[in-house]
């Protein structure tokens, strides 16, 4: 047993390593858009579905409080994180609406929606992103290679970081250290280093 543990650590590390050059580009263009648009007072709307719900709850928490530098918030909202709102929706609307919903009375010009996925390409998402573009926010997709659909909807403006891995947990993993780099990448823009 010890032995596929270590096994599952190495394949871990070699699908970081594996993608870890090309994504850097990314996630550098997309803490230098969060950072333009956090200055011109615009907030961060980010969502997912199960484990990347956390993954969007991960981000809100690092940005409203701190990731690693103790600083003022930023104004972030998780819209996967009220089950209150995301049954009323599923409810009275459809789930497939439980995102755009939100982001059509939430999202303002200039606002990001920050989505992550891991390959399944949710009509929730497909629908966030469409009423992103309708309320004039940008877009940055963590994805995985699966969201053709996700990927098809993201316009020149917007920004996509693409796991390119079949395996939907390396891709989470993934996701959440570029997410870690993401808000390092921040807090150096806005405060000049880390802790």
């Amino acid at each position: 047993m010890e032995s596929s543990v270590i096994e599952l650590f190495h394949q871990s590390i070699e699908a970081k390593m594996a993608c870890g050059e090309m994504l850097a580009p990314l996630i550098a263009n997309a803490s230098t858009r969060v950072v333009e648009q956090l200055l011109q007072e615009r907030k961060i709307l980010s969502c997912g579905n199960g484990l990347s719900a956390s993954l969007s709850n991960m981000l809100t928490q690092s940005l409203m409080l701190q990731y690693q530098l103790e600083r003022p918030g930023f104004p972030a909202i998780a819209l996967n994180s009220n089950s209150a709102t995301i049954t009323a929706i599923g409810h009275h609307h459809s789930m497939s609406e439980v995102f755009s919903k939100q982001v059509r009375t939430l999202g303002q010009p200039g606002d990001v929606l920050i989505l992550f996925s891991h390959g399944t390409n949710p009509s929730n998402l497909v629908q966030a992103i469409q009423t992103a573009h309708d309320r004039s926010m940008s877009v940055i997709g963590f994805t995985g290679s699966g969201d053709t659909d996700l990927s098809a909807l993201l316009s020149g403006e917007d920004i996509e970081i693409r796991i390119n891995n079949p395996d939907p947990h390396r891709i989470t993993e993934i996701q959440m250290l570029s997410l870690f780099c993401l808000c390092e990448l921040i807090d150096q823009q806005l405060f000049g280093g880390t802790a």
